[in-house]
């Protein structure tokens, strides 16, 4: 299965950072056997297109309905229309701090589909929650109420992002990793069905050049969401290029 490698800016980067993104889009036409995106700021998408020929461009959220009094909110054609070909959905940060619920995730995975978009659909625990030895439950659940009908591995992406491991420095360990990808490839069997196998699952939760070999490397996961480490090209090329496995 080819990897999947996506950069999520978060709330960084301007028209100063398109020598970055073309610095990576280089980059990235050396590695033709992984996919690599980055999703920017809705203000930067039209010249991510522009600079990033190689990359998958994409949104950081879009709104559930297509159009309508949503201040602020960029529908899924919205973003399409400014050359996105991804979004993210349900990343942890949105689910905290704007108390999206499964449903309204769920909702917006379907308008991301509808409108030609590549989704990447965040699911992850609280580190209280795997204290108390709940976390493979819980991200079940999340899948399960999550994942819309009628998807398939060709426009949906699931990453997994513990949490308590997003811009924290902290990595689950690769046992800890493997056997929530596991648990989430079990579930999508239950789920999808035959197709469950061929859905990309990422990892995402302080992917760093330093330890990105070795995640992709972790059965059942194929590929990375990464914040920070993407920023500069000199911190996520290492990352594509672990992707691309041996030289």
């Amino acid at each position: 299965m080819r990897k999947l490698v996506v950069g999520n800016w978060k709330m960084n980067g301007s028209m100063a950072s398109m020598a970055e993104v073309a610095a990576i889009s280089r980059a990235a036409a050396g590695y033709p056997g992984v996919d690599v995106g980055l999703a920017l700021p809705a203000t930067l998408i039209a010249a991510g297109t522009e600079h990033g020929a190689s990359l998958m461009i994409g949104a950081q959220d879009v709104h559930a309905q297509a159009s309508g009094a949503f201040t602020g909110s960029l529908s899924a054609d919205m973003v399409r229309e400014a050359g996105a070909v991804l979004t993210i959905v349900g990343h942890s940060e949105r689910r905290q701090m704007q108390g999206e619920t499964n449903a309204d995730v769920c909702a917006k995975a379907v308008a991301g589909m509808a409108a030609g978009l590549h989704v990447i659909l965040c699911v992850g625990e609280t580190l209280a929650v795997r204290d108390a030895g709940h976390a493979e439950a819980v991200v079940a659940e999340q899948l399960a109420q999550s994942l819309p009908p009628g998807v398939s591995p060709a426009n949906l992406a699931i990453a997994y992002e513990p949490i308590w491991a997003i811009g924290t420095g902290k990595v689950a360990s690769v046992a800890e990793v493997a056997a929530m990808h596991a648990a989430i490839r079990a579930k999508l069997q239950a789920l999808a069905g035959a197709q469950a196998g061929d859905f990309r699952l990422l990892y995402g939760g302080s992917v760093t050049a330093a330890n990105a070999a070795c995640l992709l490397a972790t059965a059942n996961v194929d590929g990375a969401l990464v914040g920070g480490a993407s920023l500069t090209a000199a911190g996520f090329i290492p990352i594509i290029a672990a992707g691309a496995g041996p030289a």
